[in-house]
């Protein structure tokens, strides 16, 4: 599928594996500070209370909004790498970064109109769970993932974990290109086999895999659980998401890892597509 950008692979073909980001937060402040009287996080009952589950539930839906437009982002690609059309890695990386950011910015405002809440107090209400994250382990767990999700697209380090007045600064892994191979196998290996697990289940429970809703709710599950899973698999060979990523970026121009890559990917799409035939 991919020639030159190997790492749309990671980036945008594997758009359903890829994992964060920060809503309004990925330089690490806020935007404008919210006056006590128009947020309250822990009295419910002034009427801006925003709980734990509004946050979490907030972050989740645009988790997987911006899922599904790294999805289209990779169906674009592909067909323009079909079409001939070769993009620079550097290239491929600014253009998947402006539209997904171009994307977020429309969805997370239709997103905060549909649960009524204003973009300033839910930062702000998000910020102070994370001062106690210890206490509040869903938002930090859907902040961190959202945030992870980000940091894939971007190649920005440091983003996930990110809060403000705190600099996170990662010393990224980079692998040798027969260990970068490797760990794709493994990678990839993991998430077909989720994948598969989650179809054979939709069977199982009598759901029709053609019909487009059904689909898009497998694809959708999945998405929630691939973050995790690949996360999983790359640990058994000693690496994070970080070091994977980058490390692909640098074998790059090496045809032993283009073909393994493209190979990786069409076998992953046969199998998935047997699931669904």
């Amino acid at each position: 599928m991919l020639a030159s950008p190997k790492n749309a692979l990671f980036l945008a073909g594997s758009a359903a594996c890829v994992v964060a980001a920060s809503l309004l937060y990925t330089k690490g402040g806020a935007k404008k500070s919210v006056g006590a009287t128009e947020i309250t996080v822990f009295d419910s009952n002034n009427e801006d209370f925003i709980t734990e589950e509004l946050v979490v539930k907030i972050f989740d839906r645009l988790f997987l909004e911006m899922q599904m437009v790294l999805q289209q982002l990779s169906h674009q690609i592909n067909e323009l790498q079909k079409a001939g059309q070769m993009i620079p890695p550097a290239q491929l990386r600014q253009v998947l970064t402006s539209e997904y950011e171009r994307a977020l910015m429309d969805r997370q405002s239709k997103v905060f109109d549909e649960h009524d809440v204003d973009a300033d107090c839910i930062e702000e209400a998000t910020w102070e769970f994370l001062k106690e994250e210890e206490k509040y382990p869903k938002a930090k767990a859907s902040v961190d993932r959202f945030q992870k999700l980000y940091e894939s697209v971007s190649g920005e380090t440091g983003v996930s974990g990110r809060r403000p007045g705190k600099t996170i600064k990662m010393d990224v892994k980079i692998v040798s290109a027969s260990e970068t191979i490797e760990a794709a196998k493994v990678y990839f290996g993991q998430l077909t086999k989720e994948m598969k697990a989650l179809g054979n289940k939709f069977k199982a429970e009598g759901r029709n895999l053609h019909d487009p809703a059904v689909q898009q709710e497998l694809q959708m599950k999945f998405a929630a659980l691939a973050n995790t899973a690949g996360e999983d698999a790359l640990k058994t060979k000693g690496l994070t998401t970080s070091d994977f990523q980058a490390s692909i970026e640098k074998h790059s121009a090496d045809p032993k890892v283009a073909r393994t890559l493209q190979m990786l990917q069409m076998q992953q799409q046969q199998e998935i597509a047997g699931i669904l035939g």
